[in-house]
């Protein structure tokens, strides 16, 4: 039995927020979308801190690299803004893609950051230095979601296309291009133990494939619109799904039963349109933002 409370409701967006970032710190929590800044907040207080910096056009995304003192965020515009812990002001603009970036990751092990564009390409550069190192074509439309394996040997590409691509992490060499969905693949993520890649997407399909052979082993019928996020929970055994049809449903990481729908029909204080981002803190509270400019916290329990 899985039992959810919200927490917490944080206002103050202006407009659709379209992603959120744990800190590198504990109970930090970063927001951004469609205002003029990224916004920082208290998970302790439960409170709003400050605007972080200002951004020249809407946010995609945030990556907080493990180990680095960076918060680095993709705009519209192509442009990644890397702001600097230590020196609290943005240290450089990256400037290489010229169309919105979507996605950005990191692979600790080799000290090398993703990013994911509109243009079918993903820059690769050195974490450290922040220089590109190369630029490889991935699809002929939008690659808009990322996600690197436990093992950081592999990683997996969601485009426009349809398509999922795995390329080898070692020389970035295509493994598999898995053509199941629909249309455009809108979320991915890889199960902590590694053994599935999960993909969701405008179909409103969640497909599980192994990771093996990259065989699909399931598809579930997990939402009525887009899926945009995935997260798998970090200690307990389910993975959380969000969507554009207003809610959050959470599944069974063995089998992906549905354990749980939050919505507003199921009587929660929930997001009134499109959940955009979800991920889980270092408390294991699961966050959410939308397109209705709201971030809540959510306490989930298994009993």
């Amino acid at each position: 039995m899985i039992e959810v409370k919200l927490l917490a409701t944080f206002s103050g967006h202006q407009n659709p927020i379209f992603t959120a970032e744990n800190s590198q710190k504990p109970e930090i929590l970063f927001t951004a979308g469609n205002d003029k800044g990224v916004v920082e907040w208290s998970l302790k207080t439960m409170s709003f801190i400050k605007v972080m910096f200002p951004v020249s056009s809407s946010v995609y995304t945030l990556h907080c690299p493990s180990g680095q003192p960076y918060l680095i965020a993709g705009e519209r515009n192509g442009q990644v803004s890397v702001f600097d812990f230590t020196e609290q002001r943005v240290t450089q603009v990256l400037r290489h893609h010229k169309l919105p970036v979507f996605d950005i990751k990191t692979v600790s092990g080799k000290d090398e950051m993703l990013v994911a564009s509109e243009d079918g390409t993903v820059s690769v550069w050195d974490v450290q230095s922040l220089k590109m190192l190369y630029n490889f074509k991935v699809s002929s439309d939008t690659v808009r979601v990322i996600s690197i394996s436990p093992d950081q040997k592999s990683v997996a590409f969601g485009c426009k296309d349809n398509k999922v691509r795995i390329y080898k992490l070692e020389d970035y060499s295509l493994v598999a291009e898995l053509s199941e969905h629909t249309l455009p693949v809108t979320s991915l993520q890889f199960s902590p133990d590694g053994r599935f890649l999960l993909s969701g997407s405008r179909d409103a399909q969640l497909k599980i494939w192994d990771t093996t052979d990259y065989r699909l082993t399931q598809n579930v019928a997990a939402h009525l619109f887009s899926i945009y996020s995935i997260a798998f929970h970090p200690e307990l055994p389910f993975v959380a799904t969000a969507s554009r049809d207003k809610s959050i449903k959470i599944w069974d990481a063995d089998n992906f039963n549905l354990k749980k729908t939050i919505s507003f029909e199921k009587g929660y204080e929930m997001h009134r349109l499109s959940v955009n981002k979800i991920i889980w803190d270092m408390e294991n509270r699961l966050i959410s933002v939308g397109d209705d400019k709201l971030v809540k916290v959510w306490d989930v329990l298994c009993e």
